[in-house]
């Protein structure tokens, strides 16, 4: 689901990947509305929100906004340096770091004593540029899983090339593009509602569900891994 890259993925890891995070994406976009009143998964609303201020003459508050759109930058720039760093030791395992910085910033959202919005706020859209970059960078820019404009209009595109389109190769593609995108919107979705609904128990908890899914993934592959090689292993001292 991580560790393969180029064309060493297919569909069915993409979709493993968009699922998983999509939901994970939904979850902290709904506690972060609910806790803190502000987006922490895209930075689209906080420019709007950046031009309001000013031409309200809040430049405290255009520049609060400028902060979490920084924010969601550094978490892109961090989890791009991180695979940088760690692809020259083991490509296969380049997403560990990143995946585990992203674990490490939802657990200080979800544990943390403080009712400090901004710096949370912050925490959190670090945590979703991480992803988003993350999940960009391991799919070839296939998947993101953070914000759904784009994909809302991509699935508009294709779905209309579906009227059109009649070589069946070209439909075969369409198909697979729209249906990830489908689970990648029903996976934010669902997580948002699901997070709302869990929100009215847990509070700021309810991050401990992602945070769950999140090391679920982080080993998943780790485990796979080691069970082929056992296998080829265990298949090799049989011949």
């Amino acid at each position: 689901m991580f560790r393969h890259r180029d064309r060493g993925r297919t569909f069915v890891h993409n979709v493993q990947l968009a699922a998983l995070l999509s939901f994970v994406a939904g979850v902290v976009n709904i506690v972060g509305v609910l806790s803190f009143k502000t987006l922490t998964t895209n930075v689209t609303g906080h420019f709007a929100f950046f031009s309001e201020e000013l031409f309200s003459n809040n430049y405290g508050l255009a520049f609060l906004s400028m902060i979490y759109v920084l924010s969601f930058f550094l978490g892109a720039f961090l989890a791009n340096t991180t695979m940088e760093i760690t692809s020259r030791g083991s490509v296969h395992f380049s997403y560990m770091l990143p995946l585990s910085i992203e674990i490490f910033l939802l657990a200080l959202v979800a544990f943390s004593s403080h009712d400090y919005a901004v710096g949370l706020s912050c925490v959190l859209l670090v945590a979703m540029g991480l992803q988003n970059a993350l999940v960009t960078k391991i799919s070839g820019s296939v998947v993101r899983t953070t914000h759904l404009t784009g994909l809302f209009t991509d699935l508009g595109i294709e779905l209309s090339q579906m009227i059109f389109y009649k070589k069946s190769h070209e439909r075969k593609r369409l198909k697979r593009a729209i249906v990830l995108k489908a689970i990648i919107i029903g996976g934010f979705f669902f997580g948002g509602i699901m997070g709302a609904l869990m929100y009215g128990w847990f509070d700021r908890r309810t991050l401990c569900l992602p945070i769950f899914i999140l090391l679920v993934a982080l080993y998943y592959d780790r485990m796979l891994l080691g069970y082929y090689r056992f296998r080829r292993k265990h298949q090799g001292n049989h011949q």
